[in-house]
Order: structure tokens, then sequence, then C-alpha cells
């Protein structure tokens, strides 16, 4: 049962923890761990819900919301306000006690997976304020908050997608030594296609708000769960056909038996990871708003199903969100039983614990504001499980 205290922390042995400097290279902690225990792999995550064992955590630091007036900020930040509405959307920095705030949050969290023995990296933030340009498009940066938008993590091989984002062009940079230090240790790690994002790639629909074209392969990997062998692919404003393309014909160097199952008609905006949660095998949590019992993915439709409670709403900071209420079913396995959940949300809670999952809440206070919750601030990168066939 949860302790039902804000940043609870449950016991398991494990390995102590440990990190990357800021030079990119291991602290004393993590070069004491790596070295006690040798055959562990630098990368290897292949699902949601396995025993975790290294992770990424964002960083508030620097947080802003770039102009409006570029399509692919209206697409990928607001894509549910029309044109007139989206002038009244704040752009700049975000308010500092949002920002400060948030990096309490997310140093409780922090603790508490350390407390747990998972080795945790937060790399230094991007400076977002930096204007950067291509040769078609001008920008600057959103936030080094949520890793897991843009790196996706297939057993050994870490993939930069290419996100329709133009503000978050070199977000990833700020990962950059970590992931040198994994490719070191022998992880793979490559990137897709670097993106054009002209705007003919942005469309508008037949309601006047903004959709995602087919002019080139584009896709958060925030789109994409996984489950040992078998990858699911969200087609939607946040990723589109040819980008599901890409990663198939991608994950087939990486394993040949990898089956990837497209979502298409199941949400049509941005990222899956607040409509399906995968909690172990055999059971699944989904979003009852935008999933009907008889629209539920075939591959798990022999899963025990577990409808989100509808989230217990509260106030925001800000006028406009980037995330809707169900950023509340947002959460993170540590294990297949133990998850990390907004402490906000007890009907959601009290759900898990009665399917045998020992909640441990924590508050991340902006997480609607910011656009993440603990999902979507974390991306891990190594866990135990393997690829697992758990379809058949």
């Amino acid at each position: 049962m949860s302790t039902g205290q804000i940043g609870a922390v449950a016991t398991r042995p494990e390995a102590p923890a440990g990190g990357v400097g800021p030079d990119g290279q291991p602290t004393p902690a993590e070069a004491g761990r790596r070295s006690a225990d040798p055959d562990r792999p630098a990368v290897n995550s292949w699902d949601e819900f396995t025993t975790l064992r290294e992770i990424v955590v964002g960083d508030a630091t620097h947080a802003r919301m770039p102009e409006q007036t570029d399509p692919s900020t209206w697409l990928n930040c607001y894509p549910k306000l029309t044109a007139p509405e989206l002038k009244a959307v704040e752009v700049g920095q975000f308010p500092k006690h949002v920002v400060d705030e948030t990096n309490e949050d997310l140093a409780e969290l922090i603790a508490t997976l350390r407390g747990l023995g998972v080795t945790v990296h937060q790399p230094a933030a991007v400076d977002h304020a930096v204007e950067f340009s291509s040769p078609h498009w001008r920008s600057v940066g959103l936030a080094s908050y949520c890793p897991r938008d843009l790196t996706l993590v297939v057993g050994s091989t870490i993939i930069e997608t290419p996100s329709p984002m133009r503000a978050r062009y070199f977000e990833l940079f700020g990962m950059r030594p970590l992931f040198q230090d994994y490719l070191r240790r022998g992880a793979s790690w490559l990137a897709a296609p670097r993106p054009q994002l002209c705007d003919e790639l942005f469309e508008v629909d037949a309601d006047g708000l903004p959709d995602l074209g087919e002019t080139e392969p584009v896709f958060d990997a925030a789109n994409v769960l996984r489950l040992g062998r078998d990858v699911f692919y969200q087609v939607s404003r946040s990723g589109n056909e040819l980008g599901l393309r890409w990663l198939i014909s991608t994950l087939r160097l990486i394993r040949d038996d990898l089956r990837v199952h497209p979502l298409r008609g199941v949400y049509g905006y941005t990222h899956i990871d607040s409509t399906i949660a995968l909690l172990r095998p055999g059971l699944v949590l989904l979003n009852p708003e935008r999933i009907r019992p008889d629209e539920v993915p075939e591959p798990l439709r022999g899963w025990d199903v577990l409808w989100c409670p509808t989230p217990a709403d509260r106030p925001t900071a800000l006028p406009y969100p980037l995330s809707e209420s169900w950023i509340s079913m947002n959460l993170l396995m540590v294990d297949p039983e133990h998850a990390i959940v907004d402490a906000d949300q007890p009907e959601l809670i009290a759900l898990l614990e009665r399917h045998g999952i020992t909640v441990l809440p924590h508050r991340l206070r902006h997480a609607r504001v910011l656009g993440g919750g603990f999902h979507c601030v974390t991306l891990d990168t190594v866990r135990d499980g393997g690829p697992e066939n758990y379809l058949d």
C-alpha cells in the first residue's frame, strides 16, 4: 500500500547510485558502480516496466515558450487552439516560480530514484534563449524538461528522433556528453535524417486547426511505446506516416523480428503516454476519453484493462498549459510492482494499488504548464528486460 506521503521511498536491493559529471565523464560513485558490475550493458531498455536500473531526468532551467507565429510551435504546443485564440498565449521565459518549483519536484524525484538504487543522470539544460536558424526559418528553444520526447531507446540503441517542432532542433545537444559516454561503453547511437521543417510540412485542417503533412519523415519519440519485441507508434500531429516508415526500416537494423504496430485514429494530437500506459505484462492503463472499450488496440485485446479515473483537476499557474489534465496518468514504472504517480490523483493511486502496484506518490506541480508528467520527464536507459515476446 502507498504511504500516502509525497516523495515516499521504497527499498529494493539495488546497486548504488552514480552519474556522469558535467564533462561527460563518470563521477567517482558511477565509476565504482561500473567497475563493480562490468557485465551490465551501457544501455539496455526494451520496455516500460521491467526493473529500472538507470535513467535520465529532465531539467526545467531556461524553459521558455517560442513565438506562436511559427507554425510548428502552434502544431506542437497548442493544436486545439484557433489562430485568434493563439494570440493570447504568453511567449518568452516561463515564470521563475514555475521553473524553481519544478526543479524542486524533479530533485525529489531524483532522490527517490537514487534511494531505490537507480543510477540517475541529469544533464545540464541547454540555454533555450539563444536564437538559431536554418536556411528556411529562425527559432529559439523550448525546454530540456522532457528527455523522453526526442530520444527513443530500443535495446542497446539510442535513436534521436526527427521532431516536427523547430524549437527543439538542438535540444538534444545537452544530452551529448551522456550519449558519448554510452557510445564509448558499447551502446549504438544513431539519429534520424535531420528534417528541413519547411512551411509546406505544416498544414491547416478543415476546422482551421494545425495539422502535420507528409513532405518528410518526422515524429517524436514520445509517440512510441516499447513492449519487448513489439513497438507501438502513434500516427498523429506529432508523428506522420513517413516517420512510421522510417522507424520500421531502422528497427530492422536492430533486430529483424521487431514488430511495429501503427496506432491510427487513437489520439490525433501529441504523444501517446497520456493515452496508453503499459504497467506490466498483461495489464494496461487506458484513457477512457480517447479509447472506447471496442477500440482497444488489437495487440492489447487479450490484456486486462484499467480505465484511468477522471483526473482530479487543479488550477494551473498559467491560463494556457501545454498539457491537458490527462497528464495525470503519465506515470513511471520502477518495476512491475512499483509506480511513481501524481500524488494529487487519489483515485488513480487507489486503482493501481487494488491491482497489486505499490504507488510512490510524488508531486510535479507544473506538469500541465510545462507539458510533461513522470514518464515524459524521464528517459530510462537501462532496465532488466530483454526483447521478450509479450503478445503471443
